[in-house]
C-alpha cells in the first residue's frame, strides 16, 4: 500500500461565508399543528376540549360580567322582574356584605386592629418570600416570634395595653380563614420535620411513637380530628380550665397537617444518598448539626412540590372548621344567604363564586411562588 507524504489539513484554511442565525422562533400555526393537531387522537381531544370551552366559558362570562349587577342597595337590583332583563351575578350583594366577609362580627370600631394585623402579616410574608431580601434571619424572627405575639394582642385585646377584649366567637370571615391556615402552615412544617426524623430514628420508643401518631392521624378524616379536638381537648386540662373555642380547631388542624407533612419530609430524607450522611459524619458533625446544615436543606429542596401541595390542601381544608361552629369565610357566606334583604335566585351562586375566587387567588399564588423557588434552587443542580 502506497504511503502518501502530502500534508493533511484538519483545519479549514479560509473561513466560510457568514451564515444567518438559526431560526428559533416559530409561528403560531406550527405550534398549533404540533401541539393540538399532531395526530388523529390529539385532533379529536382538541375538538372535544374546544366544544366544552364553548359550552362553559361564554355563559360564565355572560353571567359573571356582562349580565352582572354591580350596584344596588337591596335584592330589587338583582331581580329580573325589577330590572326588566336577564340578571347575572349579583356583585352588589358582595359589595354590601364585603365587610362581614372579611371581619365577621368583629366590633366595627375595633376593626382597625384587624387591618394592622393584615399589614404586619403581609410585611412578614413578603420579607420571607423575597429571596434576595436583606436580613432574612431577622425576617424569620419577626414572622415566627414577634408577629404572632403582636397579632394575638391586637386581635384578642389586652387591658395591659388599653385594648378592649374581643372574644373569638366574634371573629369570622377571611380573618378566621387566614388565622387557621397560617397557624396550621407555620406549625405543621417544623412539627412534621420532627415527626419525620422521629420515624427514622434509631431509638425504638421515639420511632414507635412517631409511627403511631402519623398513622393514626392520617387514618381518620379531618372532620373527625376537629370533633375530637373540640370535645376531647378540654378533658386533658384541669377542670377549671377550658380552651378557647378557636384554639381547639387550631390544634386539630395543626396536628392533622403535621402528620401529612411528616410523610412528605420523610420522602425527601430517604432520597438523600447515604454518602451525604457519611460525609457529614466524617467532618465530625453531630446529629442535629448534620441534619440542620447538610441533610434537611437538600431534603426540603427535593420535596418542595409536596410541601406546597400540603399547604394548599390545608388552606382549602380550613373550610371544615365551620363544622365545629367557627365562622370562616364559607360560613359567613352561608349566614348572609338567609338575609331577606338580598334573597335572590343568583345570590347563593354569587357568594360562593366570591369565596372560590378568594381561595383560587391564594392557592394559585402559593403554587406559582413554589415553582419560582424550585427553579431557583434547581439552577445550581443543572448540568
Amino acid at each position: 500500500m502506497a504511503i502518501t507524504t502530502e500534508p493533511v489539513a484538519y483545519v479549514r484554511g479560509t473561513p466560510i461565508a457568514e451564515q444567518p442565525p438559526p431560526l428559533m422562533a416559530r409561528g403560531w400555526v406550527a405550534w398549533v399543528r404540533e401541539n393540538l393537531f399532531s395526530s388523529v387522537g390529539n385532533t379529536i381531544l382538541t375538538l372535544i376540549a374546544l366544544y366544552i370551552i364553548y359550552l362553559v366559558v361564554p355563559p360564565a362570562i355572560r353571567f359573571f360580567f356582562l349580565d352582572a349587577v354591580w350596584t344596588g342597595s337591596d335584592r330589587e337590583a338583582c331581580l329580573a322582574a325589577s330590572v326588566g332583563r336577564e340578571v347575572g351575578a349579583c356583585w352588589a350583594y358582595v359589595d354590601a356584605k364585603f365587610s362581614y366577609f372579611v371581619y365577621g362580627s368583629y366590633p366595627w370600631d375595633e376593626r382597625w386592629r384587624v387591618d394592622i394585623v393584615f399589614v404586619l402579616g403581609a410585611i412578614g410574608i413578603a420579607w420571607l418570600l423575597w429571596l434576595d431580601a436583606p436580613k432574612r434571619n431577622l425576617g424569620a424572627l419577626y414572622f415566627f416570634v414577634i408577629f404572632p405575639v403582636v397579632a394575638f394582642i391586637l386581635l384578642r385585646g389586652s387591658t395591659a395595653v388599653g385594648l378592649e377584649r374581643v372574644d373569638t366567637s366574634l371573629w369570622g370571615g377571611i380573618l378566621v380563614t387566614l388565622v387557621v391556615s397560617i397557624v396550621g402552615i407555620v406549625v405543621s412544617l417544623p412539627l412534621g420535620v420532627l415527626l419525620a426524623l422521629g420515624r427514622r430514628s434509631r431509638l425504638p420508643l421515639v420511632r414507635l411513637a412517631s409511627v403511631i401518631f402519623i398513622e393514626v392521624v392520617r387514618g381518620v378524616p379531618l372532620i373527625t380530628v376537629l370533633f375530637m379536638a373540640n370535645t376531647m381537648l378540654p378533658l386533658f386540662l384541669p377542670g377549671n380550665m377550658s380552651p378557647d373555642r378557636l384554639l381547639r380547631p387550631l390544634v386539630g388542624v395543626a396536628l392533622f397537617a403535621s402528620a401529612y407533612m411528616a410523610e412528605v419530609v420523610r420522602g425527601g430524607l430517604q432520597a438523600i444518598p447515604k454518602g451525604q450522611y457519611e460525609g457529614a459524619m466524617s467532618l465530625g458533625l453531630g446529629y442535629w448539626r448534620m441534619m440542620r446544615l447538610i441533610i434537611l436543606p437538600q431534603a426540603l429542596r427535593i420535596v418542595i412540590p409536596g410541601i406546597v401541595n400540603t399547604f394548599i390542601g390545608l388552606f382549602k381544608d380550613t373550610t371544615l372548621v365551620s363544622i365545629v361552629g367557627i365562622f370562616d369565610l364559607i360560613k359567613t357566606v352561608e349566614v348572609t344567604l338567609v338575609d331577606p334583604t338580598w334573597a335572590t335566585p343568583v345570590t347563593r351562586l354569587t357568594g360562593y363564586a366570591f369565596a372560590g375566587l378568594f381561595y383560587f387567588i391564594c392557592c394559585y399564588g402559593m403554587s406559582r411562588y413554589s415553582l419560582a423557588v424550585e427553579r431557583r434552587l434547581a439552577a445550581g443542580q443543572k448540568r
